[in-house]
């Protein structure tokens, strides 16, 4: 069952609304962040609320509550859920205004929290391997949109998805201007080449992802050597391995790019982090 908050209120489903002349919803102005609790606990709170911070800073977004009033009201969604474990939603909006896209007269923005489950792939393919397609959506430029800030606009993001869904595959892969990999349409990715873990650096588009951060410390715990590289098309065709990772994702193997088979899914390195992953969970650091 989903439970809701509005500007730090418990409400119900019928009661959970923002006006409509709020320019989150006429224009996709405002942030967001995606966080996860196990067991009733938030996962990276603080870093997700730092990311939020920073995205609002990037955009001129007045926040209308302080990062621990923002805390409180998260942990108090999750107290009301009726899952242990589940997804967070974390939404704020420039604000009601008057139409037209200056945001100079809106007032202040609505904070909205929905604790729901997420389910990203079937279990199928969380078990055997997604399958990929490469997308013929290209991200955004740096100097467009960075890539770090979580804006309420991801139409790059629902175009990817809708090529994946009429090809019949799981995911898409979303490429940058020059045609090196960014990222998938919801989450990082990683390939395993030779022992090297490798992923694409933000700066050619990638989201600085939470996950993506767990992923890269658990890799130098356990000595797996890792490169954050540009990567092409063709590492992905040929890797030894390949999976995603994020907040909503967790993490997921692939098993096909374009169709082309990969040959170890789920492979010995991810299987690893997986392992170890999930054994972190139990770690009070993770949940600050």
């Amino acid at each position: 069952m989903q439970s809701y908050s509005i500007n730090g209120v418990i409400c119900d489903a019928s009661e959970a609304k923002v006006p409509v002349n709020d320019h989150g919803f006429l224009y996709g102005d405002g942030v967001f962040e995606g966080l996860r609790f196990y067991n009733g606990r938030i996962l990276k709170l603080r870093a997700h609320l730092k990311r939020l911070v920073d995205s609002a800073k990037a955009l001129r977004i007045q926040l209308p509550m302080s990062a621990g009033k923002l805390e409180e009201a998260l942990l108090e969604v999750v107290a009301a859920s009726t899952h242990t474990d589940g997804y967070l939603r974390l939404i704020v909006t420039r604000g009601v205004g008057p139409l037209g896209i200056d945001p100079s007269h809106c007032e202040a923005g609505s904070v909205v929290i929905i604790a729901d489950q997420l389910k990203m792939v079937s279990e199928e393919a969380r078990d055997k391997g997604a399958r990929l397609i490469i997308s013929s959506v290209r991200q955004l430029a740096g100097d467009q949109l960075d890539s770090r800030i979580k804006s309420l606009n991801y139409l790059t993001q629902i175009m990817a998805k809708m090529e994946a869904n009429v090809a019949r595959a799981d995911e898409a892969v979303v490429l940058n201007q020059s045609g090196y990999v960014a990222e998938g349409s919801a989450d990082n990715i990683f390939i395993v080449t030779g022992d090297t873990l490798e992923t694409p650096p933000v700066t050619d588009g990638a989201l600085d992802g939470i996950t993506r951060g767990l992923i890269l410390e658990i890799a130098k715990n356990l000595s797996i050597p890792v490169r954050e590289r540009s990567l092409t098309t063709y590492d992905l065709y040929i890797a030894d391995e390949c999976f995603l990772t994020g907040t909503g994702a967790e993490l997921i193997p692939v098993r096909e790019i374009s169709d082309r088979q990969l040959n170890n899914t789920p492979g010995p390195i991810y299987s690893r982090i997986r392992e170890q992953f999930h054994r972190e969970l139990q770690n009070d650091a993770w949940f600050d």
